[in-house]
């Protein structure tokens, strides 16, 4: 069974811009899958050159076994891509909108699905609403509605819950989800990396074109061997412990720990200096530090 996605030494560069450094990934199928990185890191030109929109200077990428230039056609129609950008046409309702997008890939009386789709997205009651009239919101729900139209095996989500309400990204990560479950590749990337940290078995993070970690969500997290002690505190941290601080907003801190063994002594250092705890926490490790750590690191 060939890989969802199959990437092999990918260069591509922009001028004098090098977007893309020798990028090899492969994604087998049914995996939610995470891309993740700073803003310039090559996220979108790798997801361009999958999709066909920006050739690679060097190797090559295929998706589900077609070779995304040899086999453009079959690599193309296995393929959902959800863009970052807010690109319709403002000449068109929502549903001739997601009509129109199923004859690109020559989908005929798909008009049972594109109803269940619109249901999923809560684009039901805009059904007849010319494109040009919606919010930002809602155009994004479109755009993620054209990337399934054709039920590809591979989904590509490029921030697709970007300025956004809770409530689409509740309804957005259930629909996705079950996609997922019925055997759907799903390749995510996303600023909210709360997001990826819930839904994504593995992630790969990149920096300057380069992959410089890939591995599950777990193996991931323990790379992380500190903890953090959050306080709330009646007074000014004491200047003894000022090292320690990690971050935090006004009030609060947040101390990075290296064993539960340091708690005993900040606590200690606290009650020399004549403060009163208000609200005290122990916190765990979450992506964004793994992010933070990574690209430091790198």
């Amino acid at each position: 069974m060939p890989a969802a996605i199959e990437v092999r030494d990918v260069h591509k560069r922009f001028g004098e811009l090098r977007a893309l450094s020798g990028i090899d990934l492969e994604i087998p199928q049914g995996e939610f899958f995470g891309l993740l990185g700073p803003n310039g890191a090559g996220k979108t030109t790798l997801i361009s050159v999958l999709a066909g929109l920006a050739h690679a200077d060097r190797g090559s990428a295929r998706v589900m076994g077609h070779d995304v230039r040899a086999d453009y056609r079959a690599a193309r129609r296995s393929l959902g891509v959800v863009p970052q950008e807010l690109v319709f046409d403002p000449f068109f309702t929502v549903r001739e909108t997601l009509r129109i997008q199923s004859g690109y890939f020559g989908v005929r009386d798909n008009g049972a699905w594109i109803e269940e789709v619109m249901q999923h997205l809560d684009l039901a009651s805009k059904a007849e609403v010319n494109m040009r009239a919606l919010s930002g919101g809602m155009k994004r729900r479109v755009l993620v509605a054209q990337a399934l139209v054709h039920k590809p095996p591979v989904i590509v989500l490029d921030e697709p819950t970007a300025g956004v309400d809770i409530q689409l990204r509740q309804a957005l990560w259930q629909f996705i989800r079950r996609l997922n479950r019925d055997g759907h590749t799903i390749v995510l990337t996303t600023h909210y990396l709360e997001e990826a940290e819930m839904l994504c078995g593995r992630i790969a993070m990149l920096k300057d074109g380069r992959v410089v970690a890939l591995d599950s969500t777990a193996n991931l997290l323990k790379r992380v061997h500190h903890l953090f002690l959050r306080l709330r505190l009646a007074g000014e941290l004491p200047q003894e412990l000022r090292a320690l601080e990690h971050g935090g907003t006004a009030g609060a801190h947040v101390l990075r720990l290296k064993s539960y063994e340091d708690v005993e002594q900040i606590l200690a250092g606290i009650r020399r200096a004549g403060c009163r705890i208000e609200e005290m926490e122990i916190v765990q490790p979450d992506l964004e530090d793994v992010f933070v750590d990574v690209m430091h690191r790198s």
